[in-house]
């Protein structure tokens, strides 16, 4: 039967490497860990100061395992609350299955996925957001990512929902306290303020919902199409970006007939770079098809890239940007390809032309020779800069993202309580409603088969 009592101990080092780490935590570690360790000179982890390291060996009996080195953590002050020890051994296969089976004979049990992390945040050490983003910072595959991940690992989201609970925590101690008082028709709770604090709250929430979009396609990847008509250079932009031949290029028209896409990290950001289907009148139905799913992946994009041959005349480059839909949530740019064919004098006059028709941006470029990638991966980049992401915070949990929104409609029942007058027990339960499900994401308020589901996604070890 396990026990949140029990030692536990696990590998926490990934597979690779010289050196692994292996992590005891319990209240019996460091005594277990004297079982299996022969100190230089005869010194044992219970001398050892907390924070100390000790040099040594793990014996079995006679036999000797490895020379390791032990950090000693003692409670309160550790990543768990309890007392650690943390085993620096040579990374062998062997050696660390010899050195979790003698663990585990002198009393400590194997560590289940994310158990360290789990008795961190019941330990109180850090609050459930904050436990989730370790398993965030573990699979951060870009700087972006761990940048988000990172910040709510060292409490950005606590300060901001600590801020929330105090302002709605305020609001139901004065609706509360006039039904204290409600026989003598007490009013407390100035409603003017009432309203100024939800509309206060409910804007903070939004924001937090509106950034997940954002967040989300920061963690999984920046989705960018690369639309335009047949034979423009779409697949030799895809290839000249990825540095390799991902695309099939070809001289005759519509030879993309479905998408294609790769991810590239560009400036520590991910971008799920999509080549579409050109756009135009066809009758093949597999070219067809092809088209639509274009349009599919236009609407699901973050960023479209539109590419046009700088040859065209500015009308006929207007009426392709005409025909591509965007919404004001995305960004656009609108590409001049194969400048390298017209003089200067020609296409600073079609870009100067364009520029009062439309709004979005213009670059110029030739994916061919490869000419003006440089100012498109600073506009693909623009929006993500390492300095705006620290200071913002982003949602990016897919659990946290749909509390906001059941908090957010909890507050706008409560402002409609407030406009039809409903009694002050109604609308007191909407407002608790709301601290109920900003307690779900900070973990004031939790069930074991939450925390079961969080914590099974993690690594064994952390």
């Amino acid at each position: 039967m396990k026990s949140e009592n029990d030692t536990i101990a696990a590998l926490a080092s990934g597979r690779g490497g010289a050196i692994a780490l292996i992590r005891v935590s319990g209240n019996d570690s460091i005594t277990i860990g004297d079982k299996i360790f022969h100190g230089l000179h005869g010194k044992t982890l219970a001398d050892t100061k907390s924070f100390t390291i000790r040099y040594g060996t793990i014996c079995d009996g006679e036999r000797t395992i490895d020379e390791v080195l032990i950090s000693v953590f003692r409670a309160p002050h550790s990543y768990t609350g309890e007392n650690m020890i943390e085993i620096s051994c040579h990374a062998s296969p062997y050696i660390c299955q010899e050195i979790l089976r003698l663990l585990s004979l002198s009393g400590a049990r194997a560590a289940t996925a994310g158990e360290f992390t789990l008795r961190a945040f019941l330990a109180g050490k850090v609050d459930l957001s904050q436990a989730e983003a370790v398993a965030d910072v573990i699979s951060a595959d870009n700087r972006a990512a761990h940048t988000l991940a990172f910040q709510q690992m060292r409490g950005g989201y606590s300060d901001e929902f600590k801020l929330l609970r105090e302002r709605l925590i305020e609001l139901v101690s004065l609706i509360e306290l006039e039904l204290d008082f409600s026989e003598e028709e007490v009013e407390f709770a100035d409603r003017k303020q009432l309203y100024e604090l939800i509309d206060i709250i409910e804007q903070r929430l939004q924001k937090l919902i509106d950034s997940f979009r954002f967040g989300n396609v920061l963690k999984t990847g920046i989705p960018v199409a690369i639309v335009g008509v047949p034979n423009v250079g779409k697949s030799t932009l895809l290839n000249a970006l990825l540095q390799e031949d991902k695309a099939m290029v070809s001289e005759i028209a519509g030879t993309t007939r479905d998408v294609i896409e790769d991810t590239l990290t560009l400036k520590g950001i991910n971008f799920r770079f999509i080549d579409t289907a050109g756009i135009r009148q066809t009758e093949d139905p597999l070219e067809h098809m092809g088209i639509e799913r274009t349009f599919d992946r236009i609407g699901k994009a973050s960023i479209i890239l539109l590419m046009t041959d700088a040859q065209e005349s500015a009308e006929e480059i207007y009426a392709q940007y005409c025909a591509v839909p965007c919404r004001d949530d995305q960004r656009m740019a609108l590409l001049l390809n194969k400048c390298d064919r017209i003089s200067e004098q020609e296409l600073n006059s079609k870009q100067a032309t364009l520029s009062t028709q439309i709004s979005h941006s213009i670059l110029t470029l030739s994916a061919k020779q490869q000419k003006g990638l440089e100012k498109l991966i600073s506009f693909l980049c623009e929006d993500y800069d390492n300095e705006k992401l620290q200071e913002e915070v982003v949602v990016f949990n897919n659990r946290h993202h749909e509390l906001l929104i059941q908090a957010r409609n909890a507050l706008v029942r409560a402002r409609e309580g407030l406009d039809s007058g409903i009694s002050g027990d109604f609308l007191a339960q909407d407002l608790r409603e709301v601290l109920h499900y900003i307690g779900m994401i900070t973990g004031e308020i939790t069930t074991d088969d939450i925390l079961g589901s969080i914590f099974a996604k993690f690594c064994i070890g952390k």
